[in-house]
């Protein structure tokens, strides 16, 4: 790949929010790296960047759940400085947690946990060497509260914003920030992949598009912030655990997804 323009690498970007952060990239002249597992929807997207900007585009074809996944894709970046990393890669699952698939959940918690912080830790040590580069970490508003029914996404979300907001301190005056994202309800693949019954599938009020979502996170990364919440009602919704019990945060939560069952 060219060197002479910045280049940045993105997880899950094969589709939703992951594409519309690269089509951003690409139209302020980033050369991408771009991640994935679905070889024909990577494609896809491939194309319809390619027709908004003349920029390189490097694929990796990689599944980040299995846990050699950080190593294969630094193998494959070779020396190639990266100035941006957005790590958008993650999933939902529904269910009690004695009863959901264990499987599933080691492959969830292993993407958003371990592969988020070691190929954060891994292109952060570049990053220091030259002095500047973006992080972003696409956490969510169930970042803010406990979620009964989806209790390991919920928690492995507030995990990447609590990681964020820690790193993004130890880093100030570094030249390298690092911002948490963290949406509502996003009109992207991720509903398919959570369980139909979940509130996540079924509740049809305050969902955002992921090109306004990313144009969100995205102008706040680009200007540093450390936590970015899109949507006025998502604020609004992220304060209200410290103004009420969080004992009762987590029943309203429960209800909400044995409701829209």
């Amino acid at each position: 790949m060219k060197n002479i323009r910045k280049t940045a690498l993105v997880t899950g970007a094969a589709s939703g929010l992951g594409f519309e952060f690269a089509v951003l990239l690409a139209k302020d002249k980033y050369n991408l790296i771009l991640v994935d597992i679905d070889v024909e929807k990577l494609g896809i997207s491939i194309r319809n960047i390619r027709m908004i900007a003349d920029v390189n585009i490097k694929i990796i074809i990689q599944d980040l759940s299995e846990a050699s996944s950080s190593e294969e894709v630094m193998k494959q970046i070779g020396n190639t400085p990266i100035d941006v990393l957005i790590n958008n890669a993650g999933f939902g699952l529904f269910g009690k947690f004695s009863t959901t698939n264990w499987e599933r959940e080691s492959k969830m918690l292993q993407l958003h946990v371990y592969t988020t912080t070691y190929l954060t830790k891994l292109l952060l040590k570049r990053m220091e060497k030259h002095g500047s580069g973006k992080i972003l970490n696409v956490s969510s508003l169930a970042a803010f509260q406990p979620g009964p029914l989806m209790s390991l996404y919920y928690a492995s979300k507030a995990y990447i914003l609590s990681f964020s907001e820690a790193i993004a301190n130890e880093l100030k005056g570094t030249g390298i920030t690092v911002t948490a994202l963290c949406p509502g309800q996003t009109n992207t693949g991720f509903q398919k992949v959570v369980a139909a019954s979940a509130s996540e599938h079924k509740i049809k009020f305050n969902i955002a598009c992921p090109k306004a979502v990313a144009k969100y996170g995205y102008k706040a990364m680009q200007q540093g912030k450390t936590v970015a919440i899109p949507g006025q009602l998502n604020r609004l919704l992220s304060n209200v655990p410290r103004f009420i019990p969080r004992s009762l945060v987590t029943t309203i939560i429960r209800r909400l997804q044995e409701n829209n069952r």
